[in-house]
């Protein structure tokens, strides 16, 4: 079907990112003929999700990426004399850096299978600088799909309990720990079986539990319960995003989850902060005197523009510098500043502050005890949800849909063949999806300076009126003159939690400060199983901070303090004060979301570049783009 596309479209957009798919989803819905292609096989590019092995296959397919070479292209000659191109580059420059690093025991001479496979295969992954030694890791071959087998349904219902109630507000859905019956969740592996199985006994007495060795087998077994998200963030329950949501009615296909804590790391320890007024009181960390002291400051943070004599003569200071006029403890100041506003303590200034302060109370209370809601089964959801679940069966299994049927939580699955197509938000409209499907050049007429069309990977020309394209998709002629920022960013599997509570389903943001000037503060968000992105008995922990060197140097420091390495042996009764780390993935991701337009060379008026994703928490400037560009 790729190859025989319609030849004209009103709007064409290149890339599946979360800015690109919500503007191809408006478009769509107000009338627009849209043609939505990425040279990519998974949708939402830099905003994607993967199964275990599915970010593995990622790791060697960026691998490749960086040995093709950009020959002379053919499409040269469908170039007319009053046209010229904008040749468009078939290398992603966007990641960089990678290191991957195994801690689990591994068994070599063990079959290892992730549950529902096609196939299996050993390689390793290997770091870009190849004087580093990088511990090996499983990569699929060559040839497999990123996909897996889909997996038949449970002919048993999901019992019911009080952590299956979903909370519907404003059709945004909050949900406890659910069992989404599709090919992420629905087979149980022959490794839970054994695991069952093998549970240690006493004689005599009743069945108690051990704590097993989580190994590199099991983690590969269980690889389709993972959901790796290549970008880590948040969504404020009344941030722009939650309201497109809603507005769209999108919210109906994805379900979400209330960030449960909120984390400090202070002299060596973590400890949780309280930011509600019922945390507040309850908090034994506090004295009763900080308590009022920390209520009386964020009631008038809550209106802190009706009150300008209160910080007018404090505007050109930083937010910092401000706390420590308000009579505030250090305490209650490095809880406002790192783990409430969750600003810099050197780069932001009172203005901004106050406004981050009051955004996160502001968003207190809508869903939860926190501001934060994350969407179950990672971040990569949302782009799909502005476009399709348009995928043939060879894509990758994070794309998988399910459509919510009742209040009862019944689900209907859609069984996809190669032909099939079951609509999303975007294909409800008419959008036609085509991953897998690159673009050559833009076509630009030399009189109008308009750009009238694409070649695609066929030689065909499509010709619209407008043209999205990703960031990355430019080649280094149309951005010799922009000045990139990068990301950091680490992902870890652990075995238990960065701070033990009764409940073992925590979801939980830590700030840890820059210890040393000009360095940034890490975000930590970590994730348990019934998020639906990692197996039982781990954990997922997303590291992200702003780059100053590679993604390693930047963070592994904050590991080191957090984890340690999983020893390959150890002592019965030995205790580990820290989790154990299992598996390690650093990369820095390229931040084009600060880049004018002007940056770029040349482009025409009817081009709009969609940047990737930038380091801050919430998705606010995804939306951005899409109101700029819509209106």
């Amino acid at each position: 079907m790729a190859d025989n596309l319609p030849s004209e479209f009103d709007v064409i957009v290149i890339g599946t990112g979360l800015p690109e798919s919500i503007i191809a989803a408006a478009c769509s819905r107000s009338g627009q003929r849209v043609l939505h292609v990425d040279s990519r096989s998974y949708y939402g590019g830099n905003w994607a999700s993967f199964s275990f092995s599915g970010i593995l296959s990622w790791l060697k397919e960026h691998q490749e990426n960086r040995d093709i070479v950009n020959e002379d292209p053919a499409w040269h000659e469908q170039i007319l004399e009053n046209e010229e191109a904008i040749a468009l580059s078939r290398k992603d420059k966007t990641i960089q850096h990678v290191e991957v690093f195994c801690y689990a025991s591994r068994d070599l001479h063990e079959e290892v299978e992730e549950a529902g496979a096609l196939q299996k295969n050993h390689a390793s992954v290997i770091s870009e600088n190849p004087t580093e030694a990088v511990h090996s890791a499983y990569l699929p071959s060559e040839d497999e799909s990123l996909c897996t087998a889909s997996c038949e349904m449970l002919t048993e219902q999901t019992p019911s309990s009080d952590l299956e109630t979903a909370l519907e507000i404003n059709n945004v859905k909050v949900t406890g720990e659910t069992k989404k019956h599709d090919d992420k969740t629905c087979m149980k592996s022959a490794s839970e079986e054994e695991t069952s199985k093998n549970v240690p006994t006493t004689e005599g007495t009743a069945l108690q539990p051990k704590k097993t060795r989580i190994t590199y087998s099991q983690i590969i077994k269980e690889g389709r319960r993972f959901n790796i998200d290549l970008v880590s963030k948040l969504l404020y329950s009344r941030g722009l995003l939650i309201d497109l949501l809603i507005k769209s009615n999108v919210s109906r296909y994805a379900e979400f989850k209330n960030i449960t804590r909120i984390l400090a790391f202070r002299e060596g320890r973590v400890e949780q902060v309280p930011c509600s007024r019922a945390d507040v009181f309850n908090s034994k960390q506090l004295t009763m005197v900080e308590k009022r002291m920390l209520m009386k400051f964020l009631t008038f943070c809550m209106e802190y523009e009706k009150h300008p004599e209160e910080y007018k003569a404090y505007e050109e200071i930083t937010f910092s510098e401000y706390l420590k006029t308000q009579k505030l403890t250090p305490n209650l100041q490095y809880f406002v500043l790192h783990s409430i506003a969750m600003t810099s303590e050197t780069a932001s200034n009172t203005i901004d502050g106050l406004k981050a302060t009051k955004n996160f109370l502001h968003c207190l209370g809508r869903y939860g005890n926190t501001p934060f809601l994350f969407p179950l089964y990672g971040q990569g959801e949302l782009p799909q949800c502005f476009c399709s679940d348009s995928l043939p069966r060879n894509s990758s299994p994070s794309t998988k849909i399910c459509f919510h049927q009742s209040s009862h939580f019944a689900w209907h699955f859609f069984q996809l063949t190669e032909h099939e197509f079951s609509p999303w938000m975007c294909a409800v409209f008419g959008g036609i999806y085509c991953l897998r499907h690159s673009v050559q050049c833009l076509v630009v007429d030399k009189e109008s300076r308009k750009c009238k069309a694409i070649i695609d990977q066929f030689g065909q020309r499509i010709i619209s009126k407008h043209f999205l394209v990703e960031d990355s998709y430019f080649s280094e002629n149309t951005c010799s003159h922009v000045q990139y920022r990068q990301i950091s960013r680490s992902v870890l599997i652990t075995d238990r939690s960065i701070l033990k509570t009764d409940s073992d389903q925590q979801i939980s943001i830590l700030t840890v400060p820059g210890e040393e000037p000009g360095t940034f503060a890490v975000r930590v968000i970590e994730l348990c199983s019934s998020t639906m992105t990692c197996m039982k008995g781990t954990y997922l922990v997303h590291l992200t901070c702003t780059s100053s060197k590679t993604a390693r140097e930047d963070l592994e420091p904050v590991v080191q303090k957090l984890f340690t390495p999983y020893p390959e042996t150890e002592t019965e009764n030995e205790e580990v004060e820290k989790p154990r780390l299992l598996w390690a993935l650093y990369f820095n991701m390229r931040d084009s979301s600060d880049v004018s337009r002007n940056s770029y060379n040349d482009l025409p008026s009817n081009v709009y570049v969609c940047s990737g994703p930038d380091s801050g928490l919430g998705n606010d400037n995804a939306v951005k783009q899409q109101k700029k560009t819509v209106n």
